[in-house]
């Protein structure tokens, strides 16, 4: 995965959250704006997860259990949260 690649991703999640901020300013487009909003932070997630793995690669096979577990521990706090 290129730097290119993972700039393109995250440049699309942050039109999908902005989208949904859009679509979340009136009721009768919420459940659009809501879908945006999913969208672009599963795309962040995935493309995180990805970048973990290249790096950790690029170091030591430690760096990627470490990095992966910081990524559950984000999403099961957000996920309780939310």
């Amino acid at each position: 995965m290129s730097m290119n690649l993972v700039t393109l991703l995250y440049l699309i999640a942050s039109i999908c959250f902005i989208q949904a901020l859009k679509g979340l300013s009136h009721p009768t487009t919420s459940r659009r704006g809501n879908l945006f909003g999913m969208l672009g932070m599963g795309l962040a997630v995935i493309t995180t997860i990805g970048l973990v793995f290249k790096l950790a690669a690029l170091s030591t096979a430690e760096g990627t259990s470490a990095g992966i577990g910081y990524i559950v521990v984000g999403l099961l706090v957000g996920g309780t949260a939310g």
